[in-house]
């Protein structure tokens, strides 16, 4: 069965370190929310006057937010619909908080949940000091609006429950406080095929 996997969670956290290194294990292609937008955010905030490196402001999100999210799952619904696999990355706090979200997607192109295998890795750290290292660590001029108005954007960072109508065996909660190693890459691994080859 086809399999749409979303890595989901807080600035940070690792969500795209973990789904690059399990889909490099298996050569399966990865939509990166944040990469798929960029140069359309870069333009629209540039036209509008507005800082292109934000990501983080009213602004951005009114001008850029919803556009990001149909273009990344535009692009991953395209390749579920030839029968391929793929991770999907990125925070999707309003998607995962709307219950039948995932069942519209996929209606969209004539699928459900019936016939194309959903899964999300909920990636978290233990507290907003590892949040706000490893921001400050990766370095990136996207990040700088997050740090400078850290005590309203920590908030973004709490752990969130999916609402989704999936079963309990298609999340997973992942804690990445210690980062990658082998033994967790093999557990995400598992739980992203099931053993299956």
């Amino acid at each position: 069965m086809r399999k749409l996997v979303f890595f989901v969670g807080g600035a940070g956290a690792g969500k795209t370190t973990l789904a690059k290194a399990v889909a490099k294990r298996r050569g399966v292609a990865i939509l990166d929310m944040d990469t798929v937008l960029r140069p359309a955010a870069v333009a629209l905030m540039t036209q509008a006057g507005l800082d292109p490196s934000d990501r983080d402001s009213i602004a951005y999100k009114t001008l850029c937010r919803d556009l990001g999210y149909r273009i990344t799952m535009d692009a991953a619904l395209e390749n579920i619909a030839i029968g391929g696999d793929i991770f999907v990355i990125g925070p999707f706090t309003k998607e995962t908080e709307t219950p039948h979200w995932i069942e519209q997607e996929l209606a969209a192109i004539g699928a459900s949940l019936l016939d194309v295998d959903v899964k999300v890795v909920f990636v978290y750290l233990q507290n907003d000091k590892l949040h706000y290292e490893r921001i400050v660590q990766r370095g990136s001029a996207l990040d700088q609006f997050k740090l400078d108005n850290w005590t309203d954007f920590s908030h973004s960072l709490a752990r969130r429950e999916l609402k989704w109508n999936l079963p309990a065996s298609s999340v997973l909660y992942f804690d990445n406080s210690n980062g990658l190693d082998e033994q967790s890459l093999a557990e995400l691994e598992r739980f992203v095929y099931d053993g299956s080859s």
